[in-house]
């Protein structure tokens, strides 16, 4: 593999054009049967029993390739198989450029695999027309990306209410809802203050409040911690281990942070369009 899997240098994950479908045999990820850590250190190796009959998030073969501007076909993904049991973290780490972003976006149906498909709650995403595809996406998948992307117009109050007014949430229900979830994140104190009045740290909590304000099923998370200081950092990973643990979400999170990787029950390492377990919670992962 080149490269480091946790280097610091910048996501360039993914292409700028979708093309035909590559054809391979497909590898196995699987989780743990019972989640938390022991559980997870049972599933360790890659190949481990297949169908966790608690899985919140499954992907089953998937495939993402794009045509360069060259007009050569570039496999991104090659052939993915992964499940995630609630209340567990998996952490995913590869070089820049190995397509783990890509990954993200599919597993969240943000974008639709060349082959192969999702179980999102439960679930299948294959053949689900875009607005039904929406619908499971809001309701069920929420996103914390590198960059907050909180509407600097609302406070952070506002901002968490967001998904749940979009929902159909009347606005008491839905405004007790994002004071809780402030209040979990550390912010009851900050919660009437805008985007551009919060610090980093505090912006990135109110995103990930946020991204649980309609209890989702999974997180998926994309380098989240990548612009904070070393403290907010560390804060912003040892929230996401509470919620995973206290709300039993599910949690796939992308990252080249070893602190936060040391976090999650398994790491998987994206190396040539698949994915492998890897040590790199003790410093392994690194080609």
């Amino acid at each position: 593999m080149d490269g480091d899997a946790f280097d610091d240098g910048p996501m360039t994950d993914g292409l700028s054009e979708q093309a035909a479908a590559s054809v391979a045999p497909a590898n196995a990820v699987h989780p743990p049967r019972a989640p938390g850590p022991a559980g997870a250190a049972a599933g360790a190796a890659a190949g481990s029993a297949v169908g966790a009959p608690l899985a919140v998030l499954e992907a089953h073969d998937l495939w993402k390739s794009y045509r360069g501007g060259d007009g050569a076909l570039l496999a991104v993904l090659s052939g993915v198989d992964l499940a995630v049991a609630p209340g567990e973290m998996v952490a995913i780490v590869g070089a820049s450029g190995a397509g783990k972003s890509t990954l993200l976006h599919v597993l969240g149906a943000l974008d639709r695999p060349t082959r192969g498909y999702t179980v999102i709650a439960g679930q299948s995403v294959a053949g689900l027309a875009d607005d039904a595809l929406a619908a499971l996406r809001n309701r069920a998948v929420g996103f914390v990306f590198q960059f907050h992307h909180l509407l600097r117009e609302f406070s952070a109050l506002e901002n968490v209410m967001m998904p749940l007014r979009i929902a159909g949430v009347a606005p008491a229900p839905a405004q007790a809802r994002a004071e809780e979830l402030l209040a979990r994140v550390g912010l009851s104190s900050r919660m009437h203050h805008r985007p551009a009045e919060l610090s980093g740290g505090e912006q990135q909590r109110t995103a990930v409040a946020r991204a649980l304000a309609v209890d989702p099923a999974v997180l998926l998370a994309d380098e989240p911690s990548g612009n904070l200081d070393h403290a907010n950092a560390e804060r912003l990973h040892e929230l996401f281990a509470e919620l995973t643990r206290d709300l039993e979400v599910g949690m796939v999170v992308v990252t080249h942070n070893r602190s936060l990787a040391a976090r999650a029950h398994r790491v998987l390492l994206l190396d040539g369009g698949r994915l492998v377990p890897t040590d790199a919670r003790a410093g392994g992962g690194v080609a």
